[in-house]
């Protein structure tokens, strides 16, 4: 700007000049003042065409633009540009040419709790999905170029749901929990953080000693087999792997899981869909305790009043009536924690066998006071008067308070002890001396007696509560043995059922951890809802080889997807 300045006051000085020069001549006054005037548009003209003028540069000195040519978030942000401009995210990738491959991988971070009474458990995982869409290709510096979760919205995405999913949870805080990356032949991995309530299809007839596999399916919602398969990344280990310090579960052991594939029918076509089967066993100690202990013990307090007199009436009472209500408590406590079930579990088949150990000890009670006379004592007069009755004909009375048996006087003596009764012999045949008298015993009905010395005397012990005493206890004994060496000692059953209906059948853990040839866990094995499809199962297929060709003979080296997948989220499975 000042050199401007410099310059317009050289060219007002030359025209003072010029003005003092032809001050006297009038015709050039004229002239000077019409040149005056058109100075200031010769300069607003020069500075439109001389950038220098403005910015005051030295003309040949210009400051150097710097080049950013080689700065790799340009060069990326021009990369993304040119990537997204004509991107249409509504179509999938290869659409009429080829079926996309989606490959999947599942890490549990979090596995529980199980929820009995609503047949469902929980799980936290990273969902991982990898597929190869030709619309991305690049060429750059990075092989691998990590991008944020915003442009998962600008392509396509598969669009995977969980078929037995209740409810499902993606993270947000404090961002959406969610990566992803992309190759430079146009392969990304995306990975989502999940929190799952799948449903849990569960067979208590085993209970509390039963297994069970809880299952997770997923696969895409819209696009059939001949638009979108699933395949695992890799075999059981590497394709679902759970955390060391993952479990949530306080009543289940997880023992392991199943990887495999199955294809479903609808109206609308075949769905290809992935599956896993977590195997689970139930911890039975905390039953033990509850439920199992106090039955034994309340069979075992029932069985004390096989021991207590016949005439403790008060007593044998309580005893059968409180266990019998125990045993009832027990029963609805223990029904509090499982499902309206209609089919009895094992808890209540021991429930149901404790209960009528503890019922027929009341009963026997019963029986036993039935048969038992509650008066000790006779009355002299009336028992005369009753054995009189009795033994009318056998009997003749005599005037000395005497009888006279087949030849043998008796005289009958009432002792004033009321319970003592004796006859004495007073008398002899008509053919043997005299002889000394001697007492005789009368007995009672049901081991009362009344013994000589005139002294009161209690019931016997009845011949029931004496064979109680042996046979309760040893019947109890045989059914805790067979009981506990039929579920103990046998190997857990694993029941799937499809859609939570139809019933698989059952695998023992062995069968289903191991055995491929039972078409449980094989990840190449195919399950048809709706009979045999062989050429949908060829097309399957056939597709799945043509998929696994393409990925192999492209440029990325084979296992890059799967290392990436491994050092995401610095996790890496087993």
């Amino acid at each position: 700007m000042e050199e401007t300045r410099r310059y317009t006051q050289n060219i007002l000085t030359s025209v003072n000049i010029l003005k003092q020069a032809f001050r006297t001549q009038s015709d050039m006054a004229g002239v000077l003042r019409k040149l005056a005037a058109c100075i200031p548009c010769v300069w607003i003209f020069l500075m439109l065409f001389d950038p220098s003028l403005q910015t005051g540069a030295v003309t040949g000195h210009r400051e150097p633009i710097p080049d950013d040519s080689k700065d790799n978030i340009t060069i990326f942000t021009r990369i993304l540009d040119r990537l997204l401009d004509g991107y249409d995210n509504r179509l999938r990738p290869g659409l009429g040419e080829s079926v996309t491959e989606v490959r999947t991988n599942i890490y549990v971070t979090s596995f529980g709790p199980v929820s009995d009474t609503d047949m469902e458990y929980t799980i936290d995982v990273f969902f991982r999905q990898s597929w190869r869409d030709e619309r991305l290709k690049f060429d750059g510096p990075m092989q691998v170029l990590p991008l944020n979760n915003l442009l998962a919205s600008k392509i396509w995405t598969p669009d995977t749901f969980f078929h037995n999913g209740k409810k499902s949870v993606a993270h947000n805080m404090t961002t959406p929990n969610k990566l992803l990356r992309l190759v430079d032949n146009g392969t990304l991995l995306y990975t989502m953080r999940l929190t799952i309530h799948a449903e849990c299809p569960m067979h208590l007839e085993d209970f509390p000693m039963d297994a069970h596999a809880c299952p997770l399916k997923f696969g895409s919602y819209a696009y059939t087999n001949n638009e979108v398969v699933y395949i695992w990344t890799a075999d059981d280990e590497k394709s679902v792997s759970v955390a060391p310090d993952g479990s949530r579960l306080n009543q289940y052991d997880l023992l392991g899981h199943v990887i495999g594939k199955e294809t479903i029918s609808s109206s609308t076509g075949e769905y290809v869909v992935m599956t896993t089967y977590f195997h689970l066993k139930r911890k039975i100690g905390y039953f033990v305790i509850q439920t199992y202990l106090p039955c034994i013990m309340t069979v075992i307090l029932s069985q004390v009043s096989f021991w207590l007199n016949r005439e403790s009436v008060p007593a044998r009472t309580v005893f059968g009536v409180t266990t019998v209500l125990t045993m009832t408590t027990l029963s609805i406590s223990a029904r509090n924690s499982l499902p309206k079930v209609a089919y009895a579990t094992a808890m209540d088949w021991f429930m149901a066998v404790c209960y009528a150990f503890v019922f027929s000890a009341l009963i026997e009670f019963a029986t036993v006071n039935y048969f038992t006379k509650r008066s000790w004592a006779w009355d002299g007069q009336k028992e005369a008067q009753e054995m009189r009755r009795r033994e009318s004909s056998s009997f003749s009375k005599k005037s000395n308070n005497t009888f006279n048996i087949v030849g043998t006087t008796y005289s009958m003596s009432v002792a004033k002890d009321p319970g003592l009764t004796t006859i004495s012999k007073s008398a002899t045949s008509t053919s043997t001396p005299s002889q000394p008298v001697r007492e005789i015993r009368l007995p009672k009905m049901d081991g009362e007696y009344v013994p000589e010395g005139g002294r009161k005397s209690y019931n016997r012990v009845s011949k029931v509560d004496k064979i109680s005493r042996i046979i309760f206890p040893v019947l109890f004994f045989i059914f805790n043995l067979a009981y506990w060496a039929t579920y103990v000692n046998r190997k857990p059953t694993i029941n799937r059922n499809r859609n939570g209906g139809e019933s698989w059948g059952k695998r023992t853990m062995a069968m289903a951890m191991g055995l491929a040839e039972e078409g449980l866990g094989g990840t190449g094995g195919r399950r048809d809802y709706r009979g045999d499809n062989s050429k949908g199962d060829q097309d399957v297929k056939d597709t799945g080889r043509q998929g696994k060709r393409n990925w192999q003979h492209s440029h990325l080296p084979g296992d890059l997807i799967f290392r990436l997948m491994e050092q995401m989220d610095g996790v890496k499975p087993k």
